[in-house]
């Protein structure tokens, strides 16, 4: 009778179960995404860069030097609000800066905002910007429409 037991246990052998998490998809799954990860940065173009819109302040200032740049390098520069002044235009950055300089003697508190259209180098902006404080003026910003 203990033979009839003992062949039907398999010579005494119990059957464990396997605890572990088969990896193989996971793998499979990741090269995939590896594969997608590489392939999207070569369909968008790094040479465009969409710049975000500004919104208007609550309150633009009453009295102020305005800086004009346009895309073809022309440069204005006037004082808008009470003590209105035409634009005057300036042939180079030089004379602008001149000009610059002889307003803001005459009116040190004026804050200045420089107006760039989308065309034009931010290499001349981040200029103007500069040459305004390094003359001391503290409140420059810019233009947005």
């Amino acid at each position: 009778m203990a033979s009839s037991f003992s062949g039907g246990m398999r010579s005494g052998r119990t059957r464990k179960l396997k605890s572990e998490i088969n990896v193989v998809p996971y793998i499979d799954v990741m090269l995939v995404l590896l594969i997608i990860f590489m392939v999207m940065p070569s369909a968008n173009d790094p040479s465009v860069v969409d710049l975000p819109r500004a919104e208007k302040s609550t309150k633009p200032p009453s009295d102020y030097v305005q800086i004009v740049l346009k895309p073809n390098g022309a440069l204005s520069i006037g004082v808008k609000g009470k003590d209105e002044d035409a634009p005057e235009t300036a042939p180079n950055r030089d004379a602008l800066v001149k000009k610059l300089r002889t307003i803001h003697n005459d009116h040190p508190d004026y804050p200045v905002l420089i107006a760039g259209d989308k065309e034009s180098k931010y290499d001349d902006v981040i200029q103007l910007i500069s040459e305004a404080k390094k003359m001391g003026i503290t409140r420059v910003g810019l233009s947005t429409k």
